[in-house]
């Protein structure tokens, strides 16, 4: 329905009632297909917990709502046309000096604005495994945003989680493992949070393919059908983490979850965010996802973004439904308190910057400069770009270069782009447009020579609104040339040949490619033939070939990654505008690479779920597209160790230039720490969910000695086997700088969560008697410390 009116009211209220009869069997629930396909109704909606962390900012809100009228409280629950270049304005409340936030994109840096830095994308601070590297990012990102005058950050992200390899968002995420992607998400949250900025956590939930996300004509959007212990094991894992980390906001996403709209899914939103996980922000929907008036009201969302038809004009229609009984008006005032909660619990009611200040809705309009770059964010943008580089092949110790006396550089990915747009692509030879609504940052993709590539210049993010506009680029050439400079290196380079010639003099040939993705889009394949024939020509004739991609996402590599001529092969992922000087940094040794792989490279497309490609509209279902998520919680590197499948590269791998040997594994169990079966069952619910989940019942303690030459960083990794599930599960990992003959004992807490599984039947996270294995080491499969934790 469009709009309200008194029938369609009367008649979703009784539908409402009769849906609840299921859930009055729910205690009885014996077998997760319960939950499969579909999504069992849970009413009313919670009102805000206003718990310890909380208590504050929601004794203020609540006396600040109290004053508003209904049609107030309302009407700040709706997006409106933003005056400035936000990507969305609530409604505001003049008398009462509530100005109405401003909520903008994106979780790489502030977007539809000039003078604020282009930082690592996601899949960038996942390969870096640095927590306070996150967390300063987001501190200084968050910065950005506040000096702009954004109340709310769209972002991070952790949705998708890269179920489907080819999926187009892939790149905004953290990694493939919820324990690595909820853990630095926690630390983007607090960091971004800790400048004052809401972070607005997305996609919730099961976002896992750009293909169908949204309505088209008469086909539904795609329903991801999960199991329950699969929403709570993989997908839900780094939301609660956000959750707990204090997350102002959650954003509802456009697919259906179990044949159920995200953003009117009663279960995931009523039931399981702010039941379960006492979660006390508000939720937003993304921009034109809501699809039902009426329901998502009743169903937990609270503020709708960019407009509401079905709100109506300044929310309206839910001023109709509270006066004609239809929804309770106890609703509307927890919609308005959460969201203005948000505000106080950021600071934002003190010396905060007029919303969306030095952001004009059209680029070209004369406006006041505002400056958001921070002198003092260089460093943490050099080192994020500098983390998430990973070398994956190193023979003959090729790199660091030693002051070669001839580099030849190749591929089209190398060279800075030639040109910036306002207003869409008028040339094909643009390598980047700013679309004139978004200033995003998007490169210029033409059908030939191979649609996954950007051809026309390096990539150092993605596409679509996750991107923004950076300060300036450092492509690898311009970077090599000033080192050339330093070092008396004569350069010979060809960007635009894909069988270019070789000078037989060179001391080493530099191949640049790229593997580029896109919101709106998933990505037609892993690889691509133009810049696979690159390499190989480039490597008949060259003895030493170091390849260099930049990846939005997985990047297959068998076409080439044995040639004997290959020497380095470096997956530099999405590093932000310091991309070449960062690489450069690495390539001469001045820093040892210390990224890992967030994700597994596999050999072969096949080896991932679906072969890696989003599903289809098909069959009986192709007016309502359904993805059975059919592995559960068996996806990347989980599925590879079922199934016994040899990865290229295993998660968690990745080279530096020098050597580590681990010793010395402790396990120990905390004396006191329960480990009953169940949690108490009259226990607090906190920000995250049941408070035990979180408490240490286990430490682990490892050693690990720089056994090399070159004083470097090493990311430690804990994995568990919990019994009944998959063979190992990351739950720790420490990156530690080491100098060369040195050691360092790396410490791993373990809580309750961490060894508990999902139980369907008594609807929480319990403890299995028994024995854990316990791995610690290097990456997934090199692993040489084992032991085991008896509970």
């Amino acid at each position: 329905m469009v709009s309200f009116n008194p029938q369609q009211l009367a008649r979703a209220t009784l539908l409402s009632v009769a849906l609840l009869q299921p859930l009055a069997q729910a205690a009885n629930i014996t077998e997760d297909s319960f939950f499969y396909g579909q999504s069992p109704p849970v009413y009313p909606s919670p009102p805000m917990p206003g718990s310890a962390s909380w208590a504050t900012a929601y004794a203020k809100a609540v006396a600040l709502v109290s004053q508003m009228t209904l049609e107030e409280k309302a009407n700040i629950t709706v997006g409106y046309t933003p005056l400035t270049g936000c990507s969305g304005e609530t409604g505001s409340v003049p008398r009462l000096n509530w100005p109405g936030l401003c909520l903008s994109d994106a979780g790489n840096g502030l977007r539809a604005t000039d003078f604020v830095n282009g930082w690592p994308s996601g899949i960038h601070v996942g390969a870096a495994w640095n927590k306070n590297l996150a967390y300063q990012r987001g501190l200084h990102m968050g910065g950005e945003f506040k000096t702009k005058g954004v109340h709310v950050a769209l972002g991070p992200v952790v949705g998708p989680l890269g179920r489907v390899a080819e999926s187009g968002r892939n790149w905004e995420g953290i990694s493939n493992d919820p324990y690595l992607c909820g853990a630095l998400a926690a630390e983007t949250v607090q960091g971004i949070q800790g400048a004052g900025v809401t972070t607005s956590v997305k996609h919730y939930i099961g976002n896992e393919q750009e293909t169908n996300r949204n309505p088209d004509g008469d086909v539904a959007s795609v329903s991801s059908n999960i199991d329950d212990k699969t929403l709570h094991e993989l997908y839900l894992w780094p939301f609660a983490d956000a959750v707990h980390a204090g997350a102002g906001s959650i954003m509802c996403s456009y697919n259906r979850l179990n044949n159920s709209y995200s953003c009117q899914n009663s279960k995931l939103l009523n039931g399981i965010l702010k039941t379960e996980l006492g979660f006390e922000g508000f939720v937003v929907s993304d921009w034109g996802a809501q699809h039902t008036g009426l329901d998502s009201a009743l169903a937990g969302l609270d503020v709708v973004m960019p407009d509401s038809t079905y709100w109506g004009v300044n929310g309206g229609n839910l001023t109709i439904a509270v006066n004609n009984g239809s929804l309770a008006s106890a609703r509307v005032t927890d919609m308005a308190t959460r969201l203005v909660a948000s505000w106080y619990q950021m600071g934002q009611d003190i010396d905060f910057p007029e919303g969306g200040i030095g952001m004009p809705i059209n680029y070209y309009t004369p406006h006041k400069p505002v400056y958001a770059r921070d002198p003092s964010s260089q460093s943490v943008l050099l080192d994020g770009a500098l983390e998430g580089h990973v070398l994956v092949k190193n023979v003959n110790n090729a790199l660091p270069l030693k002051s070669p006396k001839l580099l030849s550089v190749f591929g089209y990915d190398a060279v800075a782009p030639q040109k910036f747009d306002v207003g869409g692509p008028t040339d094909i030879i643009a390598p980047w447009t700013f679309g004139a609504e978004s200033l995003s940052y998007t490169p210029f993709i033409s059908s030939e020579p191979a649609p996954q590539i950007a051809i026309n210049g390096t990539i150092i993010s993605g596409g679509g609104s996750g991107a923004n506009a950076p300060a300036y680029i450092s492509a690898p050439i311009d970077a090599l040339k000033e080192q050339a400079y330093l070092d008396g290196t004569s350069l010979f380079w060809d960007f635009y040949d894909n069988d270019p010639i070789i000078d037989t003099s060179s001391d080493a040939c530099l191949v640049f490619i790229n593997a580029f993705a896109t919101e709106g889009n998933d990505r037609l394949g892993l690889h691509d033939d133009y810049s696979d024939a690159l390499i190989q020509n480039v490597a008949a004739n060259c003895s030493n070939t170091i390849v260099t991609i930049h990846n939005a996402g997985i990047r297959l590599v068998e076409q080439w990654i044995d040639h004997p001529n290959i020497t380095a092969v470096i997956f530099a992922h999405l590093p932000g505008q310091d991309s070449g000087r960062a690489l450069v940094q690495l390539l001469y040794g001045v820093q040892s690479f210390s990224g890992k792989l967030p994700y597994t490279v596999a050999k072969n497309e096949s080896d991932y779920t679906n072969a890696g490609k989003p599903s289809l509209p098909e069959g009986d279902y192709q007016l309502f597209p359904q993805e059975d998520f059919s592995e559960g919680v068996y996806i990347d590197y989980r599925d590879f160790d079922a199934k016994n499948i040899t990865p290229r590269y295993e998660f968690g791998f990745g080279l530096t230039y020098t050597t580590f040997s681990y010793s010395d594994l402790t396990i120990e169990k905390l004396a006191g720490a329960s480990t009953s079966y169940l949690p108490p069952a009259a226990e607090t619910i906190i920000e995250g969910g049941i408070a035990s989940l979180w408490d240490v019942i286990a430490q682990v303690t490892a050693t690990i000695t720089n056994t090399g030459s070159v004083d470097a960083a090493e990311i430690a990794q804990l994995y568990v086997g919990i019994p009944g599930g998959p063979v190992k599960q990351l739950r720790g990992f420490s990156k530690v700088d080491i100098p060369v003959g040195a050691n360092v004992t790396v410490e791993f807490d373990l809580q309750r969560r961490d060894l508990s599984e999902w139980s369907v039947t008594d609807q929480s996270w319990v403890l299995q008697s028994g024995s854990y294995p316990i791995y610690v080491g290097a990456s997934s499969r090199d692993l040489p410390l084992v032991g085991s934790l008896s509970i």
